[in-house]
């Protein structure tokens, strides 16, 4: 797709996101800025990426019916799936029926969508290093799984759940009943299956963003961003910075394990693979066929960031992923439980140097909701973390 329209005439190319938060905001807009007409789909109404985009929509994703009917309706270029909650089965049937084309394919929305899919895909079909795992329906497997082989510690997550939700780490017998509540509550689809992974004793966990995009020849090629270096706190990204020192080794497997992975996975786009590294070792742990939160941070340290990347590779344009300064990037959190909460000290955060603050405009704050991020370069990378957890925590969120 090289020829682009103009929105909102016969010309137009259209392109609709399932999931509009905040990194589906920021595709949205590198799509608009390339004259792209924009469709941004969310289960509840006023998501950050339907403030922005040419139409909004509202429906659960997850129904069959309603998605089909809203594909069939509005009969997209492109159909760019950005959150796991998505009836992937009509994704593949319509694909198939030539009705869509989806990013960077159905069978990678499917796939990636379930840990269990990908998990199998990954250690089973390729071979790549990956944790000791086992897939559990019920609490008897799960203890059955760690008493048989896993052991403590180890890490329990809903097969279907994102940014952390419903996994935790279980240090002994006493945790595994309330870890099992735990993801019971954090999946995505209702109660069902978890997978429980051996504790890794790594030395650090790396975003690898990964770009299959075409190439002057019209061949797919693959191209690196530099890693990505982030801690979680219960699975979910609290800081990340760019790029993280490893050995040349660890830097090249990280590389070879991506881009079997993504190559397996196909399409155009832009992915983010995340791995653990202890040494020169590298295991695959997950990977999103889409913008990585942890990616957040290429707003202040690439000269195109992840989300720029991604519309120009689905849109079969040509990329760079040059890193432009080291940097780092903090969560800014809701702290309250409320409706249209008010940010005092925004003015004080970016007098931190060299820094930068998105708020992403969700409608409704929780304690623990990202609502916004800190952004800052510095060529010193520690400096720059040390400066974002600076900023990040003079943004003050109230109830209005």
């Amino acid at each position: 797709m090289t020829t682009l329209g103009t929105p909102l005439s016969p010309s137009a190319t259209r392109v609709l996101l399932l999931g509009s938060g905040e990194l589906g905001k920021e595709v949205l807009i590198a799509l608009q800025r390339l004259g792209v007409e924009t469709i941004a789909v969310d289960r509840y109404d006023n998501a950050p990426g339907q403030q922005v985009a040419h139409h909004a929509r509202t429906i659960t994703m997850s129904d069959p019916a309603q998605l089909r009917a809203l594909l069939e309706a509005e009969k997209p270029d492109l159909v760019v799936p950005e959150i796991e909650a998505i009836a992937t089965p009509v994704l593949e049937a319509m694909e198939a029926a030539g009705q869509i084309r989806c990013i960077p394919t159905a069978r990678a929305a499917r796939l990636t969508m379930d840990r269990e899919g990908i998990r199998r895909l990954a250690a089973e079909t390729l071979g790549l290093p990956t944790s000791p795992y086992k897939f559990c329906d019920s609490l008897a497997e799960l203890q059955a799984a760690i008493d048989g082989g896993i052991g403590y510690p180890c890490i329990v997550k809903p097969v279907m759940s994102s940014s952390g939700k419903g996994q935790s780490k279980i240090d002994g017998p006493a945790d595994v009943q309330t870890a099992w509540d735990h993801a019971m509550a954090g999946g995505r689809v209702g109660p069902g299956r978890v997978i429980v992974e051996g504790f890794i004793a790594f030395d650090y966990e790396i975003t690898q963003l990964t770009v299959r995009a075409l190439g002057a020849s019209g061949q797919i090629e693959t191209h690196f961003c530099d890693p990505i270096g982030h801690v979680q706190v219960s699975g979910d990204y609290v800081e990340s910075w760019q790029p993280h020192p490893m050995s040349a080794v660890a830097l090249e497997r990280s590389r070879q394990i991506a881009k079997a992975v993504t190559d397996n996975l196909g399409g155009q786009g832009l992915f983010g693979v995340e791995l653990f590294v202890q040494g020169d070792m590298v295991w695959f742990s997950e990977v999103s066929p889409r913008p990585h939160d942890t990616g957040m941070v290429t707003m202040i340290t690439q000269w195109q960031n992840e989300f720029e990347l991604h519309a120009r590779a689905i849109l079969g344009l040509p990329v760079d992923t040059t890193l432009k300064s080291p940097g780092a990037s903090a969560v800014v959190y809701g702290g309250v439980d409320a409706t249209g909460i008010a940010f005092d000290g925004v003015a004080d955060a970016l007098r931190v140097p060299n820094s930068e603050i998105r708020l992403f405009g969700k409608p409704e704050s929780f304690v623990k909701r990202r609502m916004g991020v800190a952004l800052v370069h510095d060529a010193d990378v520690e400096v720059a973390r040390t400066q974002a957890k600076l900023a990040a925590s003079r943004v003050k969120p109230r109830r209005a």
